[in-house]
């Protein structure tokens, strides 16, 4: 929908300059802005993109010469990219999903909709599942028995839920997220691999352990989310094994993300593409997982951690802390063994040609004492 500057400027908190009549329909990057974009010029590197589009207003750093660079209006914020949580949130055409019911969605007698609830073509409910008010649901959804799902929550195409999984309210779930599968849990008669390694840190032979197969564990615990949690495209959630994987309030979770059983992730953290975190891990409030970090199981991470991408943490990490590598370690150590690799090649051939020295230097000596 259209936005006068007005309007965006009281939305925003933003201080507003040249015309607040104007009107724009969406945002741009200033070389490719139209005459109804808002130019998202926020830093000076940004000025000649400016001269490249054809933007009549845009979002500026601030002592910016907004008339100057040809503008008619500027908009000037005291944090930019905290704006842009509020500005594309109001141009935002939402997700398509029509209003009501569509007669190819298949839902149970015994399901729950609430008022306002729109559910796309193809959707399944299962019994005893319960549907917010003015939840939005996708086309070829599954929602399992029992499931809740609170008010305002949204779930895009192809998102399934697991039976008995309860999500609170304003969640957003991408186009193929899986909630509620089973866990990964399987076990052997008697000791196995696995245990053997544990034991003996890998001095066990494979050879003297017995051939057997590997029985499943069921899952009869499910997943708890709290409020307006998001979870990213094809992310998985297992459900627990006896107790349920909990996500707290206001976690948010990239694409590809792995989330093991028994699983308790704390509130407002930050778990980036491509994570993995093995079962029974307990993670604190406020923590941020870089991508393609892994998180071993029964460890425990602690508030307000910072793990930078594909760190690797094997063991318990106190809060606050911030982490990098593979193991994980201190950030600003890790950086440090960084360099000191990055000049091990020099320091061999500084080696080398010391033994070399040394060599011609005893070679001297003993043909010295044998005159």
């Amino acid at each position: 929908m259209p936005h006068s500057l007005t309007d965006i400027a009281a939305a925003l908190g933003a201080r507003l300059e040249g015309r607040g009549d104007l009107v724009v329909t969406s945002a741009a990057e200033p070389a490719m802005a139209g005459a109804d974009d808002l130019a998202l010029a926020m830093d000076p590197r940004y000025a000649e993109g400016l001269a490249q589009g054809n933007a009549r207003a845009a979002v500026l750093w601030e002592g910016a010469d907004w008339q100057a660079l040809g503008l008619e209006a500027a908009l000037f914020v005291p944090r930019p990219r905290f704006a842009m949580a509020g500005l594309t949130r109001m141009l935002d055409p939402g997700a398509g999903i029509a209003p009501g019911i569509h007669p190819s969605a298949v839902i149970d007698p015994g399901a729950l909709i609430g008022a306002g609830a729109a559910i796309g073509p193809f959707a399944v409910i299962e019994a005893g599942a319960r549907i917010g008010a003015n939840a939005r649901i996708g086309a070829h959804c599954y929602i399992g028995a029992d499931a809740v799902l609170g008010d305002d929550c949204l779930l895009m195409p192809g998102a399934r839920i697991g039976a008995r999984v309860r999500i609170g309210a304003r969640f957003i779930g991408h186009f193929g997220i899986a909630i509620g599968g089973d866990g990964f849990s399987f076990v052997t008669p008697d000791k196995s691999t696995v245990e053997s390694a544990r034991e003996t840190l890998g001095n066990t032979e494979a050879a003297t352990i017995a051939a057997q197969s590997w029985t499943r564990i069921h899952s009869l615990g499910s997943v708890e989310l709290g409020d307006d949690v998001e979870l990213g495209a094809n992310s998985t959630i297992d459900r627990g094994t006896i107790r349920n994987t909990r996500i707290g309030r206001g976690t948010k979770i990239d694409n590809l993300v792995q989330i093991g059983h028994n699983t308790q992730v704390g509130e407002d953290c930050l778990i980036c593409g491509q994570v993995g975190i093995a079962g029974s891990a307990r993670i604190g409030n406020r923590v941020v997982l870089g991508g393609k970090v892994g998180v071993s199981d029964n460890i425990f991470i602690g508030d307000d951690v910072v793990a930078g991408g594909s760190t690797k943490i094997y063991s318990n990490a106190p809060a606050g802390r911030m982490l990098l590598g593979s193991p994980a370690m201190r950030m600003d150590k890790q950086i440090e063994v960084y360099k000191a690799q990055r000049r091990l090649p020099r320091l061999l051939s500084q080696v080398s040609d010391l033994q070399k020295t040394v060599k011609e230097l005893l070679d001297t000596l003993a043909a010295n004492k044998n005159r």
